[in-house]
């Protein structure tokens, strides 16, 4: 499978490291466009650098270039995940304003029916980000907040990103052991 993975500029980088691991033990393509803002938060909340997520795709684009493959409805890709997703971002995605190739990209994937993954990072929730969700949601997008849940009895902070990640991996179809299910 072939995804296109943006890590946007809010807190909680590390949910868009662990999805790049995950999906690259499975195997998939990863094409990977990470933020202006998205970098200056990796160095700030992880230990990890830009250059050492650039190992984790196949492909990694400048969120500026607009003649990226991405930017294309004709650029076969089976989902798009922006994690975290950042509320500008989500804003943009919402209201159609393909200013990046995240938004960009965004678009063709809404326009041509694939699934897109928008997991914000905020709280609490301003009413222009609600309003915004729900025109993205309405648009076709999925809409999964980082709000890990705990009936799993997280022990490490590692558990609650596994499982939003996990979340995200119910999404798109894919199977994982990140977490614990409900019984």
């Amino acid at each position: 499978m072939r995804y296109f993975v943006s890590i946007g500029g809010a807190s909680g980088s590390i949910y868009g490291i662990k999805l790049l691991q995950e999906l690259n033990k499975q195997g998939h393509e990863i094409h990977l466009v990470v933020s202006e803002g998205a970098k200056k938060i990796l160095q700030h909340e992880t230990t990890y650098t830009y250059a050492i997520l650039k190992t984790q795709a196949h492909v990694v684009y400048d969120n500026d270039d607009l003649y990226a493959g991405p930017a294309s409805g004709s650029f076969p890709l089976d989902a798009m995940i922006v994690i975290p997703c950042s509320m500008k971002t989500l804003s943009s995605i919402a209201h159609g304003f393909g200013d990046t190739l995240t938004s960009r990209a965004a678009s063709c994937c809404l326009k041509e029916g694939r699934k897109i993954i928008l997991v914000l990072r905020e709280t609490p929730l301003d009413l222009p980000g609600i309003t915004n969700m729900l025109a993205a949601k309405q648009s076709g997008a999925v809409i999964l907040p980082a709000m890990p849940g705990f009936y799993h009895k997280p022990e490490r902070l590692e558990d609650l990103v596994d499982f939003i990640v996990g979340k995200v991996f119910d999404q798109l179809g894919l199977q994982h052991s990140l977490f614990k299910r409900w019984k």
